[in-house]
């Protein structure tokens, strides 16, 4: 049978059920047999594709690991989040724009697309149920619930839909806010944020970040697309989504709660479980309907904020096409989690050991260090925002003097200079003929370094320093 394609790549093939069950058992060797997985969520996941080069987030968060209460235990705990309040109002507001069933989101998405089309009438919404044991089960009745609403020709919200994407080999499940079906099969991503919206205007800065979030989500809505079917040949938002073998989501969903009985199971185990022998795809292919052939994701999602700071919504589209791409790509650069699992020290663990309350960790600090520290890190100044073992790394990287410290600009600018004792001996050697190394960077430095030594001698009253 030939491999579909997806994506213009060809999807890989499902793990052996013996590969499976020793990727389950090695992550929860990882986060601590009795640990509860902690779940990956599109905001992490977009954080992580933008440094994929960090070996230690990959593995921390496919093995379901808290950062939060690690960072805490080794004594560097994070600094930023959303406050109670904030999050409270964005609860509220987000219950405000899905009142009434949605018809009015989905109304105010019409309004933004101005393609022509016949506005929803009253009634005209349909609100799947969306409920299933556990993330494998939600995901598997969510595509169930878009290729039901594709070939029903009509408009729908899905509230708080689930699905899955691929990491490093890892499955981590999101869930969008919504998602509208469009009466010509579309999808369109919709995201609620409590940030205002000023004369048709937000935060640029917030405005990339849900953006990007979005992205994530729009890639993952792809892969369901391209199993309910492909866009038609006149073309449409996403040339990706392919015809491929699908299976009966009710299988998985069956398999999903029978999964949910055996125990808490991590963002990397779960929809291997559902599925561990690829028996869906022996099935052969599904001949879906001509409405299921339209299913396609639109690459402009809807970002709902309040108006002007009142309560009331507002909305634009936003183009993902290219925060897409750059997700795309960096996740495809990640290290699969098997192969970072494997390359670890025997018996370690990231086990907090927690007390029967499950809130004091009893594992020594310096264990807990020796661990986290046998993952490769990439820190970034950016991480700070980030990532909740950013100020452990940040404390790590300036105590061995490594010039990530500074920012991915200067690390990039410096080429093969990997430490702050590297680049200051470049900069201060000056050889009799001060004839050039025939290494940019070092002469660089050493003009840098020359030119600062003459504004110095210039200014006796400024103190030098090495």
């Amino acid at each position: 049978m030939p491999v579909p394609e997806a994506a213009g790549k060809p999807l890989r093939a499902a793990r052996p059920p013996r590969q499976v069950t020793r990727l389950r058992q090695r992550l929860a060797e990882l986060r601590g047999p009795a640990t509860v997985p902690h779940p990956m969520d599109a905001r992490a996941l977009a954080a992580l594709a933008a440094n994929p080069g960090c070996r230690r987030r990959a593995l921390l968060d496919g093995a379901g690991v808290d950062k939060g209460a690690l960072a805490t235990a080794l004594g560097a705990p994070a600094n930023f989040g959303q406050s109670q309040f904030a999050h409270q109002r964005g609860n509220s507001f987000e219950a405000r724009v899905k009142a009434d069933g949605g018809a009015d989101l989905v109304r105010l998405l019409h309004e933004r697309l101005r393609d022509g089309s016949e506005a929803p009438g009253p009634g005209a919404v349909a609100t799947p149920d969306l409920t299933a044991p556990g993330p494998q089960g939600r995901t598997a009745r969510t595509a169930l619930a878009l290729r039901e609403a594709t070939e029903a020709g009509r408009w729908a919200l899905l509230d708080h839909p689930m699905v899955s994407l691929d990491v490093a080999g890892s499955p981590a499940f999101l869930e969008p806010d919504a998602v509208v079906v469009h009466p010509d099969g579309s999808w369109t991503v919709v995201e609620i944020k409590s940030f205002p919206m000023v004369d048709g205007a937000a935060d640029p800065a917030k405005v990339g970040a849900a953006a990007r979030q979005s992205a994530v989500y729009t890639l993952a809505l792809e892969r369901v697309a391209s199993m309910i079917g492909r866009p038609p040949e006149d073309g449409g938002d996403t040339a990706d989504a392919v015809h491929v073998e699908t299976a009966s989501a009710a299988k998985t969903a069956e398999a999903a709660g029978a999964a949910e009985t055996a125990g808490p199971v991590a963002p990397a185990e779960a929809a291997a479980s559902a599925d561990p022998a690829g028996t869906a795809a022996r099935e052969g292919p599904v001949t879906p309907p001509e409405a299921a052939l339209r299913a396609r994701v639109r690459h402009h999602v809807l970002l709902v904020c309040p108006k002007d700071f009142s309560n009331l919504p507002t909305a634009e589209m936003v183009d993902v096409r290219k925060q897409l791409a750059v997700t795309r790509r960096q996740l495809d650069r990640l290290t699969r989690i098997e192969e970072i699992a494997a390359a670890l020290p025997e018996g370690t663990t990231f086990d907090l050991r927690l007390t029967d309350d499950g809130r004091t960790p009893t594992r020594p600090v310096e264990e807990l260090t020796a661990a986290v520290e046998a993952v490769d890190a990439a820190y970034a100044p950016e991480c700070l925002s980030t990532c909740e073992l950013a100020a452990h790394c940040r404390t790590r990287s300036r105590a061995a003097g490594r010039v990530e410290a500074l920012g991915r600009g200067v690390r990039g600018e410096l080429g093969g200079l990997t430490t702050m004792d590297a680049v200051l001996t470049a900069a201060m050697e000056h050889p009799a003929d001060d004839a050039p190394t025939g290494d940019p960077t070092v002469d660089a430095l050493r003009r840098a370094a020359a030119l600062r030594a003459e504004a110095l001698a210039s200014r006796p009253e400024a103190v030098a320093c090495r």
